[in-house]
């Protein structure tokens, strides 16, 4: 019930431009599934969408949304051939006067991630009860559009500046009614192995609704070492004993002038495809109350960008560079 449209790089003025493109970031599958599993995941996806109509035109603004929000993303996200597998993260804020960590609470929160995909919002909200922020294009599609705004999407129109204030408006609107919020302040999508700057505007959301930032790390994994080492309780990674490692997959990233056709052929020809998402302590700003004026509160939103980034690069790392950055 979430989606994001892609764009291509020329569309907007001030539409971050990434140096990825599928010529360059796409390697090949580790492993594929024949034919027959690639058209029953097809079809799966197809049933899944379907079904999810008549549930999204129901929805609304109940208070069962994210629950049935994040039910038919997993649905959907299996039928596709890919499992999610999540990991804490651990990073320290030192130096930082602007922010800190705070203890884990239940309450709503702005999630931001790095993007790789328009795989990236269902992902989210599989894993959390949320409403993302998705391109003003998907509400305009058919199918899709009903089943984004049904699951709670709010719509950010990219090729307008002027609208960005009523969007961040309606994100903390949203945040004060005990909703969290997902964006992805890149502002477009990398194949994976790198990530853009976290740009501050959507950071100020969190600021006026008094709410914390967590900052989430999205990596895409293929290969069978992934599910044994989870089940075995080590996370993706090593499977113990073989010395096998899960690789790093760019077969679901959307870059470029990729069409959404050929990634979604990619992704169901992908054998053991994970989702890896790993969570991070939230952070707020150390003081709150000084943030008043304009200067104090682009400060502010331009610190907790700073260290949501940071943050999410560490998760980035393969695990023998996270080993040497400690």
């Amino acid at each position: 019930m979430s989606a994001v449209a892609h764009l291509p790089a020329a569309s907007s003025a001030w539409l971050p431009v990434s140096p990825c493109a599928p010529d360059v970031c796409l390697r090949a599958q580790a492993r594929t599934v024949g034919p027959l599993r690639r058209a029953a995941r097809l079809a799966g996806a197809a049933a899944v969408l379907l079904a999810g109509l008549p549930i999204a035109l129901a929805l609304g603004r109940t208070a069962r949304r994210g629950a049935v929000t994040m039910w038919w993303s997993r649905l959907l996200l299996r039928a596709l051939g890919i499992r999610i597998v999540t990991r804490r993260g651990f990073s320290c804020i030192g130096g930082s006067a602007r922010a800190r960590a705070v203890p884990e609470e239940d309450g709503p929160a702005l999630l931001v991630g790095n993007h790789v995909s328009w795989l990236d919002p269902l992902v989210i909200t599989a894993t959390f009860a949320c409403r993302p922020l998705a391109k003003a294009e998907v509400g305009r599609w058919p199918i899709v559009g009903t089943l984004a705004a049904g699951g709670g999407a709010l719509f950010i129109d990219r090729d307008r500046l002027s609208a960005l204030p009523g969007v961040v408006a309606d994100m903390t609107a949203a945040l004060r009614r005990g909703e969290s919020v997902a964006a992805f302040p890149e502002g477009t999508t990398w194949c994976g192995r790198e990530m853009g700057r976290f740009r501050p505007a959507v950071f100020q959301a969190a600021l006026d609704a008094g709410v914390p930032v967590r900052p989430l790390a999205l990596r895409f994994l293929e290969g069978t070492a992934v599910h044994k080492g989870a089940a075995a309780g080590r996370g993706a990674g090593v499977h113990g004993g073989t010395g096998e490692r899960a690789a790093l997959s760019t077969r679901p990233s959307y870059v470029g002038d990729d069409t959404l056709l050929a990634s979604v052929l990619r992704i169901v020809a992908t054998r053991d495809l994970v989702a890896e998402v790993t969570v991070f302590p939230a952070v707020r700003p150390d003081r709150p109350a000084a943030y008043g004026g304009p200067v104090h509160r682009r400060e502010a939103r331009t610190a907790l960008a700073r260290i949501a980034e940071a943050q999410v690069r560490t998760g980035l790392m393969e695990p023998e560079e996270q080993a040497v950055a400690a």
